[in-house]
């Protein structure tokens, strides 16, 4: 049974104990690392979120306690109070190790069973594991710090908004549902049963509500919800810095961003982030890398070759030319050895991407060798050459289609070749990079319809609104992306604010009049008393945290993340609730066969 504390008061953390404390008679609180009895001495390493501080028990300084503390064991919570002494064995490795509490009373607050997983450092244990005991996972001295940086960015971000003028105001968590975007959760109402609230995806309504408000500069650091499948570093709930400004074109807010962003990464870092960030449009990230979010550390860019072949005689080439669609490719600097094993299954990943297949050049010692040799005369191989800035020992590898997947399948495959190939091992750059003048609209097949690319309020660029209804593909839109080594940090856009132009927007998208108001008519309402100009940007703060912390896993810097099927295994949610809940919610469940 534990001890309480009766008045005992903690003098200290335990990882900030130094020589200055020695002779202070104090009080340390914490776990029981690990324990050692040497004889006459029983070592007890103490740990707390700051670190260890080593106490020593002696038979000689107090018996009583010496016992107490020879029966600890791993994880168990006490209190130990004694004086500070110089250590006679100092342990440079850790900040406490010039000292030692010289115990001479122990309270055990509580014991612990043995922990089904051990509190160290670089935890090599099953993910479902971890996340089962989390409590005790995050007892580990890296995930303590992975933690501690995520409170002080969100420190250091809500600060410089401060600084900067903005308000933080909370939005709703149960709103309504609307399209366009992922799937809502949903919460049925008691009291309008057959009815549901949603749970945001964004604060995106309600930010553009609070600039109608007269609000001029919002933020707030709030939770997001997206019911979707689940891809490697998403879930189903995650945290967002989100911000809207009034009066303000794109320019502002990238200008404001870029000072944020210097300040995190200067401040937590340590990495001093150059202005202006490069800026670059959707249209030459696509054709340079194949992604709307480069990975700028490396070359490797996708050239188009199609002129060079058009007149070849590889039917597949023709077709893609003649369907509308492009020849392009991409160089592997010296890696012509390759074998065909390994080229076939670069052509097996590039189908994942709908791909047809992968034809391929290698340069090797003046020989040439090829897919597709046959069919390509010298003076195609050698406009391929030039327009690759090819040399002997490269490898060109070459895609035909239509354009949307030839940039899919080759941009995936640079960052797979990349990785392959380890040009990234020990390359601790930040390149960050704005994507700007994002198309405002894309069609979607299987509904035979055109969808916005970010979401239904963002403001196209004013030149291209006269081809809305006539040539909507042609719209570019004023929105903008912060990239950072090839993953979106965030992401915005100038809004439209004028109704008439927004009922535009929704015709084109396929809603009438009559749907548009009943889906959003709280907005369109708002926006006939005065809406000003107005734009703004969300980050994704846990993809923030994760560079900062140098992890790759977003379940890291979440408190209590749920596992790839969206399920908390530490609470078994989302689980069975009882009938009387959902009788008086008005719901019957029905059992899948």
């Amino acid at each position: 049974m534990g001890e309480s504390l009766k008045g005992l008061k903690r003098t200290v953390m335990c990882g900030d104990f130094r020589e200055s404390n020695i002779s202070n008679t104090v009080t340390a609180m914490g776990w029981v690392q690990r324990k050692r009895n040497l004889g006459g001495l029983v070592f007890v390493d103490l740990r707390d979120r700051t670190g260890i501080l080593q106490v020593v028990f002696g038979d000689k300084i107090n018996e009583d306690a010496f016992k107490k503390a020879d029966g600890v064991k791993s994880e168990y919570c006490i209190a130990v109070t004694g004086k500070i002494v110089k250590r006679e064995a100092p342990n440079e490795n850790i900040p406490t190790g010039m000292v030692e509490l010289q115990g001479e009373q122990i309270k055990i607050l509580s014991e612990s069973e043995t922990p089904p997983i051990y509190i160290k450092e670089n935890l090599d244990a099953a993910e479902n594991i971890r996340l089962k005991y989390r409590y005790l996972d995050l007892r580990r001295p890296d995930m303590q710090r992975i933690f501690k940086i995520r409170h002080k960015t969100a420190k250091i971000m809500r600060d410089f908004l401060d600084e900067s003028g903005f308000i933080e105001i909370e939005t709703p968590m149960l709103t309504k549902s609307t399209p366009e975007g992922a799937r809502d959760y949903l919460v049925p109402s008691r009291n309008y049963k057959g009815k549901f609230y949603a749970l945001p995806q964004s604060p995106q309504l309600f930010k553009q509500l609070l600039m109608v408000s007269g609000y001029d500069k919002y933020f707030q650091i709030v939770k997001c919800f997206r019911d979707e499948d689940l891809r490697a570093n998403r879930q189903p709930e995650f945290t967002q810095v989100d911000m809207e400004l009034s009066f303000v074109e794109e320019d502002d807010v990238i200008a404001l961003n870029e000072k944020l962003i210097k300040k995190v990464f200067k401040e937590i870092a340590d990495v001093d982030v150059k202005l202006p960030i490069e800026r670059m449009q959707y249209k030459v990230a696509m054709e340079k890398y194949g992604s709307d979010k480069p990975d700028l550390r490396f070359g490797m860019e996708i050239q188009d070759i199609s002129d060079v072949v058009k007149n070849s005689e590889f039917k597949v080439f023709q077709d893609a030319l003649q369907n509308g669609g492009s020849v392009r490719a991409i160089k592997a600097e010296g890696c012509a050895n390759m074998g065909r094993k390994q080229i076939d299954k670069l052509g097996e990943f590039v189908k994942t991407f709908k791909a047809k297949g992968l034809a391929w050049i290698a340069l090797k010692d003046g020989e040439i060798k090829s897919s597709i040799l046959k069919f390509l005369s010298e003076e195609d191989i050698n406009n391929i050459k030039h327009v690759m800035n090819a040399n002997t020992e490269d490898l060109i590898l070459i895609v035909a289609d239509k354009n949307s997947v030839v940039f899919q399948s080759l941009g995936e495959l640079r960052l797979h070749l990349a990785k392959e190939l380890n040009i990234l091992k020990d390359n601790k750059e930040f390149r960050f990079v704005w994507i700007t003048e994002f198309p405002l609209l894309s069609y979607n097949e299987e509904e035979n319809r055109y969808q916005a690319e970010h979401h239904p309020f963002t403001m196209p660029m004013d030149e291209d609104i006269q081809y809305l209804e006539s040539e909507p593909s042609r719209v570019r839109a004023k929105a903008y992306d912060i990239v950072l080594n090839g993953e979106e940090l965030g992401g915005g856009s100038i809004r439209i604010h004028d109704t008439k132009l927004q009922e535009r927007m929704f015709k084109v998208l396929g809603f009438t009049q009559e749907s548009a108001w009943e889906r959003f008519g709280f907005l369109l309402q708002a926006f006939k008393y005065g809406p000003p100009p107005h734009g703004g940007l969300a980050y994704g703060f846990d993809r923030l945290i994760m560079f900062l912390t140098g992890t790759e896993n977003i379940k890291d810097v979440i408190a209590f993340p749920k596992n790839q099927n969206a399920a908390c295994v530490m609470t078994q949610a989302p689980d069975v609730v009882d009938e009387k809940q959902l009788k008086e919610l008005g719901i019957d469940v029905f059992q899948e066969n």
